[in-house]
């Protein structure tokens, strides 16, 4: 028991807790809604391999219900 105690403190000191617990990917996007025209600037945790192309094409089908059209992917980041 002290081992897995021991083991666990020096994954968490080392930082290896978020990989254990499965870390979550962020993107930032740009995107516009015309007449009138509205711009944006926002973030969203999407599911999936953290890539830009997997960021990409959920982007566009979770803006397409709003009405907005994704201008570029920004970034994509694990947290």
């Amino acid at each position: 028991m002290m081992k897995m105690l021991a083991y666990l403190a020096l994954a968490a000191t080392l930082g290896l807790t978020p990989a254990l617990a499965g870390a979550t990917c962020i993107a930032e996007y740009k995107a516009k809604r015309d007449n009138p025209l509205e711009l944006y600037f926002d973030s969203v945790q999407i599911d999936g391999p953290c890539t830009l192309d997997n960021a990409r094409a959920q982007l566009q089908a979770l803006l397409a219900e709003r009405g907005q059209v994704l201008l570029k992917v920004v970034s994509v980041r694990d947290t």
